[in-house]
């Protein structure tokens, strides 16, 4: 006698019937009936998720697998020991520890990869995930020089997956956007970021240190995997572990840390969020170390349109004018404080109903829809166009001279040494 079967679609239809009391015991294991009857997700709309990274930001991408519950983190990955026990102590039973992301992308249960690593590893491991046909949420930046983020974009495309940043997010930013929108500041406009109008770039938090002593690597930490595809250079705990920011083989310092937290939803409120500036000019102290990212003063970025960004650090250089308004225009300013979007002159009510696209869905939202256009985070080609303007900021702090960009080509206009910075070489075996 042949025996039935059930498919996973009349699985889900008849574990709904359970929940409203319709008795099909015998084909839905108890656990999941009593789950539903207490609000619980049934097992078929849990997004499964594997975490790479586990210090201080990959604890937060870490959700607790719970007693009686489907395990919804499956994998926690780390190269030092002692962070991936206390990320697999928070998972819980159901997750697995690995050394190796390699492995933890043979697995076909896990939907989703968390990329919560240091930059210098987040396009290897993203473009992996993505061809092992998983969804990715990918930690800021999202790239550590600009080809990265084009090899991103080709492999969202060719392999159809959702790929997201995890930055601040776009939510509540149609306000802005909408006043922008409506014209009624006039235009060209411009945005200042500073600690004055509430934002902070961590530039003295996040500058590399130029007098490092070489250290024996500890017996917790796989120092070789952890450099990847950077160059080889003597351990120093200070290279490592948040502080990592403070060199350019890794990351960019304050400004790529905070850039893409203050300067996505600000690009997404001047719909400028698909274009690039046209000139990058910065200023700083002559000359940079060629290690350690260290202090600037100021970046305006310039679109085609005039419309200007100017991010001032408040620690190099002239103060902040503390009368400058967050954003201005020919016909008035407005918005005094972006940390607050104050808005004295009342241009919020005034643009209440001025149509722009509305970006407040989360990215489970986009694996559960495969729809990644109103998420509130940035997808691929958003957060790439971000990313530039970071390392855009960073070629002209370091080569001391002004950007001139083509936002077409994406490349540096008459200025070799510059593009020379677009697509840094890898440590082999790694390579995009």
């Amino acid at each position: 006698m042949r025996r039935s079967r059930i498919t996973r679609r009349q699985f889900v239809t008849e574990t709904a019937r359970v929940a409203a009391g319709v008795a099909l015991f015998s084909i839905v294991p108890a656990h999941v009936v009593a789950g539903l009857r207490r609000g619980r997700k049934p097992p078929s709309e849990t997004i499964t998720r594997a975490v790479i990274g586990t210090g201080g930001m990959g604890m937060g991408h870490i959700e607790p697998n719970r007693a009686g519950e489907t395990p919804s983190t499956l994998a926690v990955c780390d190269v030092d020991a002692d962070h991936l026990a206390q990320g697999l102590k928070k998972a819980g039973k159901g997750c697995e520890a690995y050394h190796d992301f390699r492995r933890v992308l043979e697995r076909k249960d896990i939907d989703t990869v968390h990329v919560v690593t240091p930059p210098h590893w987040h396009a290897l491991m993203s473009i992996a995930a993505m061809q092992a046909g998983k969804d990715v949420l990918c930690e800021k930046p999202v790239t550590r020089f600009h080809r990265e983020g084009l090899v991103i974009i080709e492999t969202v495309k060719r392999y159809g997956r959702i790929f997201q940043v995890n930055s601040y997010g776009r939510a509540g930013y149609e306000k802005l956007r909408r006043v922008v929108t409506s014209g009624l500041l006039g235009t060209p406009l411009t945005v200042r970021l500073n600690p004055h109008t509430g934002t902070n770039w961590k530039v003295h938090e996040w500058s590399g240190r130029t007098d490092l002593v070489p250290e024996a690597v500890p017996k917790v930490l796989d120092y070789d995997f952890w450099l990847g595809p950077a160059p080889v250079k003597p351990y120093h705990p200070h290279r490592v572990h948040m502080s990592f920011r403070g060199y350019w083989d890794y990351d960019g310092g304050g400004l790529a840390d905070m850039g893409m937290h203050w300067m996505d939803p600000i690009v997404y409120g001047l719909g400028k969020d698909l274009e690039g500036p046209t000139l990058v000019e910065a200023t700083g102290p002559w000359p940079p170390h060629p290690d350690a990212a260290g202090l600037w003063g100021s970046v305006t970025f310039t679109w085609a349109d005039g419309t200007r960004l100017l991010i001032e650090s408040d620690e190099w250089g002239p103060r902040v004018d503390k009368k400058a308004p967050f954003m201005e225009g020919p016909k008035g300013k407005a918005l005094e404080r972006e940390g607050t979007m104050s808005d004295p002159p009342g241009l919020f009510a005034q643009a209440a109903n001025v149509p722009v696209p509305v970006r407040d869905r989360s990215f489970e939202d986009a694996v559960k829809t495969r729809d990644n256009t109103h998420t509130s985070k940035p997808n691929a080609v958003e957060a790439h166009r971000t990313a530039t303007l970071i390392h855009l900021a960073n070629i002209a702090i370091r080569t001391g001279r002004p950007v001139k960009w083509d936002p077409v080509r994406e490349r540096c206009i008459g200025d070799e040494a510059q593009n020379t910075l677009l697509d840094e070489p890898m440590r082999k075996p790694w390579h995009l």
